[in-house]
């Protein structure tokens, strides 16, 4: 019985996750809130809980409580060969995987872009420098200026690759989620806006070899800055 009373508490927390009910960052409702809300015991909670963060869906803070991370991609279900990306070492990977194929994206948006793409890359990096303090917004914004950059290099294969991966590939480290209160915080959300930045301007100087290297670092980064927080 205590089986299925957490299959189905976990079930409606990562409903809610998935469907946006709960944005990434988010906290979830506290402990005794399920447990008055679903009447079920703490163990029920806890192990619901416990089942969501090894699908890679929640993030438990000691003393602070609970909060959503990064929803799967959205879309149909997905295709022969899509990996579910969940654990530390599938992020890694998929940060991995994401500085090869970014860099020459960079590289040939420089080569190729028109004005119009160029825009829609400036507006995207616009919209994330704007979300700072909100997860939900900024993993979007984050998300979209790297699939502008796609866009810009005119070869379509690498926007859908891009797009199929989805926001799942935008790895998020710990403190951009759950620690707004940190006074770091500002510091490393501006760390990645000027990151961002430097890959535009790269762009827009038609600098491949800069853009190349701005992705490149800013990626790097990204890997460098989930573990650490991950260690942490």
């Amino acid at each position: 019985m205590s089986r299925n009373l957490t299959a189905d508490l976990a079930a409606d927390l990562r409903t809610r996750i998935v469907d946006g009910a709960i944005q990434p960052g988010e906290k979830l409702p506290s402990e005794n809130t399920l447990i008055s809300e679903f009447g079920v015991s703490r163990t029920v909670v806890r192990s619901a809980l416990t089942r969501l963060q090894a699908e890679g869906l929640v993030e438990t803070e000691r003393g602070r409580g609970s909060f959503a991370l990064t929803p799967p991609a959205e879309g149909p279900a997905a295709a022969p060969g899509t990996r579910p990306v969940s654990s530390m070492e599938d992020r890694l990977q998929m940060l991995d995987f994401r500085i090869g194929v970014e860099t020459e994206a960079a590289a040939l948006a420089a080569k190729n872009h028109t004005e119009h793409q160029l825009k829609a890359v400036h507006g995207a990096l616009e919209q994330f420098t704007a979300s700072s303090g909100h997860p939900g917004p900024s993993m979007k914004a984050d998300f979209e200026f790297h699939r502008a950059v796609a866009a810009a290099t005119g070869n379509p294969f690498y926007t859908d690759c891009i797009s199929a991966l989805g926001q799942t590939m935008i790895t998020m480290p710990r403190p951009r989620l759950v620690a707004s209160e940190d006074q770091d915080s500002p510091e490393r959300f501006a760390q990645v806006v000027h990151e961002h930045a430097s890959i535009y301007v790269a762009i827009a100087d038609g600098d491949q070899v800069a853009a190349a290297a701005a992705m490149r670092l800013h990626l790097s980064n990204s890997r460098r800055r989930f573990t650490a927080s991950a260690r942490g």
